[in-house]
């Protein structure tokens, strides 16, 4: 009997609601855009390490917060990934949407300083975890009724052009770049669009420094421009709004004034 009222309220859910993860949720970038899907009406799956962190993002979105749960998740784990995405498909039947987020920064150092732990805790997080968390979405979005769903991998403005002693962190995200045209390319027969988001110098604790000075390609130091939050989060809604006939494939979003055009 159990089971029937699950599988009813699951059927319920996918004709009527919107289902949304975002991966890296209690903080920064993740916490505002699960927060705007919230605003905007969807279902949202915050996910991340800390579930103190999920549950105080949770706690800022006033009556909405019932529409919002946290499911513990460290995506350099495969089984951990497996898990999430074996309660979203227990609780909800289907998802919609998935904001691929969460990343790791590596410290900042030449390729023979790296060691090779802090290299593969990159390729973990910000390359494997994207990987298994878009292979999750992929399988749910293909077998749902109605089929197909959204996909929005975080890049970076390192997805492209790198800092100087940051190799571990720009090779991940290059390597993002890859994994986002490659779905891109292998989710058409199953109405799931993929894009990417390459994110530059958002106003938070962790860029403050930019203000004062941060390594340039020629060695100097120089304080950068900072954008708000709610740039990346009008954006990334932008995407999100986007009938699945569409899609943006990628997508920059910066301070008009930071050194990214033409660094180096």
């Amino acid at each position: 009997m159990q089971g029937d009222v699950d599988s009813n309220r699951n059927a319920a859910m996918s004709q009527n609601e919107k289902i949304a993860l975002v991966t890296g949720a209690g903080s920064g970038i993740g916490r505002g855009c699960a927060l705007a899907l919230l605003a905007a009406g969807w279902h949202v799956v915050f996910s991340g390490r800390r579930l103190d962190a999920l549950h105080s993002a949770i706690g800022s979105a006033g009556a909405a917060a019932e529409r919002a749960v946290a499911i513990g998740c460290d995506v350099s784990r495969e089984e951990s990934v497996a898990e999430l995405f074996r309660q979203i498909r227990d609780r909800f039947g289907r998802l919609d949407l998935l904001f691929n987020n969460a990343g790791t920064s590596s410290r900042s150092a030449l390729p023979d300083e790296l060691a090779a732990s802090a290299w593969r805790q990159a390729v973990d997080t910000n390359l494997n975890g994207a990987f298994f968390c878009l292979a999750g979405a992929f399988k749910l979005m293909r077998e749902q009724t109605p089929r197909g769903g959204r996909i929005i991998n975080n890049g970076s403005i390192s997805a492209h052009v790198p800092r100087p002693k940051s190799i571990a962190y720009a090779a991940t995200k290059h390597a993002v770049t890859g994994l986002t045209r490659a779905a891109a390319l292998d989710g058409r027969a199953f109405d799931i669009a993929v894009g990417q988001i390459d994110i530059g110098n958002v106003e938070s604790d962790m860029t403050a420094r930019m203000t004062s000075g941060v390594p340039q390609a020629d060695g100097s130091l120089k304080a950068e421009a900072r954008m708000q939050l709610s740039a990346v989060t009008e954006t990334f809604m932008a995407m999100v709004n986007l009938p699945l006939s569409a899609n943006v494939l990628f997508m920059t979003v910066m301070a008009t004034q930071m050194p990214f055009v033409g660094r180096g």
